[in-house]
């Protein structure tokens, strides 16, 4: 589902040091640098410098997926040896589902890192889930069931307090969460890959967050 989930930072030095401290514990590595010091990224995770018109992103959450238990605690672990702030310890989360494991650190710009291993956890990128904070959910639900209607995504898990944006059916790769309460996630940006590729292209959903629909990769030809 992510091509690319992108998160813009006050100051990159600080954010680029935890990131690579804690996803270094999963074992995660860099995959892609600029020589310009503007940027980096793990994966499907890219971490970019603030700059005009394009603020720091707030109140995201970000699910990375674990190999295991053990790496969540070793990630949990490396945060808060390294003086970030603990925002929930390794164990297990029933509330989700029986056999979620996760732990929880605030990030420099107060965004919410999470690892996690479950059963069906994403195996084939960094980003294993996103929860986006919104001020009106029915607005949001309205906007992101258009958009996943026509871009051939899933909308799941509805509750009172929030909904799912899944993949396409037969589809992998992670999903992410509109949720009610708590301070709005602001300039967030989502590249999803689309099922339709008519609606490629960029998009603002009712909280200005970036949902850029891309292009499926090609498939690989078969070997003759």
């Amino acid at each position: 589902m992510f091509e690319r989930v992108e998160m813009r930072a006050a100051e990159l030095t600080a954010s680029r040091r935890f990131y690579a401290t804690v996803l270094g514990a999963l074992p995660l590595a860099p995959t892609r640098r600029d020589d310009g010091g503007h940027a980096v990224a793990w994966g499907d995770f890219a971490l970019a410098q603030a700059r005009a018109g394009l603020p720091p992103t707030r109140g995201l959450h970000i699910g990375f997926a674990a190999s295991s238990r053990g790496a969540v605690d070793a990630f949990w672990e490396a945060g808060v040896r390294a003086g970030h702030r603990d925002a929930g310890p390794p164990g297990p989360r029933p509330q989700y589902r029986p056999d979620y494991y996760g732990a929880f650190l605030l990030a420099p710009d107060g965004n919410s890192a999470e690892a996690v291993d479950y059963e069906g956890v994403r195996r084939d990128g960094a980003v294993d889930h996103l929860w986006i904070r919104v001020a009106d959910l029915a607005a949001s639900r309205r906007w992101y069931g258009a958009l996943a209607q026509r871009a051939g995504l899933g909308i799941g898990g509805e509750q009172p307090e929030r909904f799912h944006v899944r993949p396409g059916h037969g589809a992998h790769g992670g999903s992410f969460a509109l949720v009610a309460g708590g301070e709005p996630t602001r300039n967030a940006h989502l590249a999803v890959v689309a099922g339709a590729a008519t609606v490629v292209g960029m998009h603002i959903d009712p909280g200005g967050n970036r949902v850029e629909l891309v292009q499926p990769p090609p498939r690989a030809r078969d070997a003759p």
